[in-house]
């Protein structure tokens, strides 16, 4: 086994957005440092009694993952000023993300109470509901944000999430492309589609991982679902095209180095699959599936005392993989001869 489909995994990774995802801080910081902190800080020392200070003080907190710290304050933004909702969906969104989901949906419940009409706050609760599989109470929370704002594309978006999990994949299909017609750079909605026409070996699946990585060119993880598309269909001219245009965004996504060593691999190239699977570990150390593939370049190439090597890291990071371990066996019976 040489591992090629592990990599798939990867671009599976937003199907849990709409559980995981974490939400950036309703705040005009752009990057948040402690010394903007204190300076926010010597803001309250001068006006205590400002809750719109504590509340920004507890976004920047939970932007640099402070989030105990981030609750406190925004609890004492309620106490001074207990009518804004969005105090409420604040320690509703950091419970969330915590799993605490009884916790999460009595705040964000609170701060409906305070205003039933805040959209965030149903969006919120329709992605709890998601999260712990109530489909119906989920669809509940969304159909009330698009019966006010019919063209949010977040909850079609997660309207489409509920139906992929229910394995209703037509609905699932026309939620995510009116989400993205919506709002066109809603990447995970593109990728979303990009997965479901993968499946299908559909080449639309293209254009919608093309489309993922046009609104969000920060991300890699779309091009390469792009590249899997090709590389699982044996058309590894084009995989290895776009592999290679992957590496020049980010040279850090390790997988990318991988999937080349591989299709080289198949292709009889040792030499240039080795040097691949080189670059993999020096991206990624622990990478045990290209430590494993690199030893069987060297052992290809009969370089026993080198995939020894190899094939022991591998198993100094995972020692339960039978492959591994029967490829040490016999690399070693061949050093012994």
């Amino acid at each position: 086994m040489k591992w090629h489909g592990v990599a798939i995994i990867f671009f599976f990774f937003s199907i849990l957005y709409a559980c995981t995802n974490k939400p950036k801080p309703e705040t005009s910081l752009d990057s948040v440092s402690n010394v903007q902190i204190d300076r926010i800080s010597e803001k309250i020392n001068a006006n205590p009694k400002s809750s719109s200070l504590y509340f920004l003080r507890g976004q920047a907190y939970h932007h640099i993952n402070q989030d105990s710290l981030a609750i406190t304050d925004f609890q004492k933004a309620i106490q001074l000023d207990s009518s804004k909702s969005n105090y409420y969906s604040a320690i509703g969104d950091i419970l969330f993300e915590h799993k605490d989901i009884s916790g999460s949906l009595s705040w964000l419940q609170q701060a409906l109470k305070k205003n039933p009409e805040d959209i965030q706050a149903h969006l919120k609760i329709g992605k709890l509901f998601l999260y712990t599989e109530d489909y119906p109470k989920a669809f509940g929370a969304l159909n009330t944000v698009l019966r006010n704002d019919v063209y949010n594309a977040e909850a079609y978006f997660l309207k489409g999430m509920c139906y992929k999990n229910m394995k209703d994949t037509a609905h699932a299909i026309s939620n995510f492309q009116t989400a993205v017609q919506s709002d066109p750079k809603f990447s995970e909605a593109h990728l979303q589609l990009a997965i479901i026409y993968k499946l299908r070996k559909d080449p639309i699946a293209l254009s919608y991982f093309e489309n993922a990585f046009q609104a969000d060119t920060s991300n890699v993880a779309p091009l390469y679902g792009k590249a899997m598309y090709w590389q699982d269909l044996g058309n590894y001219k084009e995989a290895k095209e776009i592999f290679q245009r992957i590496i020049r965004t980010d040279k850090n996504f390790a997988t990318s180095y991988y999937n080349m060593g591989w299709i080289l691999l198949q292709e009889d190239s040792t030499e240039k699959a080795k040097r691949f699977f080189d670059m993999a570990i020096q991206v990624k150390p622990d990478y045990v599936e290209a430590y494993y593939n690199r030893g069987l370049c060297s052992e290809i190439l009969e370089k026993y005392d080198d995939a020894l090597i190899d094939y022991e890291q591998a198993l100094n990071f995972n020692p339960d993989i039978p492959d591994v371990i029967n490829a040490k066996n016999r690399v070693s019976k061949k050093i012994k001869k």
